[in-house]
């Protein structure tokens, strides 16, 4: 029996139009009847239809998918369900968008290492892109601070007669608990509030 050509297509929500992965699937020449379509989200990702595909596939069947994000969320799903696909399944994966991982004309060993190869490269830029992403914001975020950019919701003022009832607690006339409920406002908030007086008077 000849070789069984599948198109996978995932999309993220049910608002998403899957067309132009279908259309990439057709020009692919995957036949209608073996296009699999979920719409799941990436928080989820309960992919059963997918799982049923990839537990049919036999040895030589190809299973075309527009980009290899598709297998999974991250570096380790897409390389863990490679390596099940692959190895296990003895299947081809086949990504138009990225031709070079296509082993179905060079399916001895040199073919597939070198299709591996560059799925590990492929992974590695991408998370490193995104680790870079994450560092700028990180960066961007500090340099904010720095120049005095309030991030999260603001500070409110304290209630009348704060400053009275925070000079008692500093005195030892009062704890805690009976200064903030003196005031009408939880514990953590009156400390709050005392640190950003004390700082703005350049006691701490």
């Amino acid at each position: 029996m000849g070789e069984r050509i599948y198109g996978y297509v995932r999309v993220s929500t049910q608002e998403q139009n899957e067309a132009r992965h279908l259309t990439a699937m057709r020009d692919f020449g995957v036949q209608e009847k073996n296009i699999v379509v979920e719409k799941v989200s990436g928080k989820d990702f309960d992919r059963p239809r997918y799982r049923r595909l990839v537990r049919a596939l036999r040895a030589k069947d190809v299973l075309v998918v527009k980009s290899i994000d598709c297998l999974g969320r991250n570096c380790t799903e897409i390389l863990d369900q490679w390596s099940f696909i692959t190895k296990k399944q003895e299947a081809v994966i086949a990504a138009p968008d990225m031709p070079l991982l296509d082993t179905r004309q060079s399916r001895d060993l040199t073919g597939t290492l070198i299709s591996d190869i560059v799925l590990q490269l492929l992974n590695y830029v991408a998370q490193t892109e995104r680790e870079n992403i994450r560092q700028r914001q990180m960066e961007g975020i500090a340099a904010a601070k720095a120049r005095g950019v309030h991030f999260g919701p603001e500070a409110q003022a304290p209630p009348e007669g704060f400053a009275t009832l925070h000079q008692a607690w500093r005195a030892r006339q009062m704890t805690l608990r009976e200064a903030a409920e003196a005031s009408g406002i939880p514990k953590s908030t009156f400390y709050d509030a005392a640190l950003r007086a004390e700082a703005a008077v350049g006691r701490i």
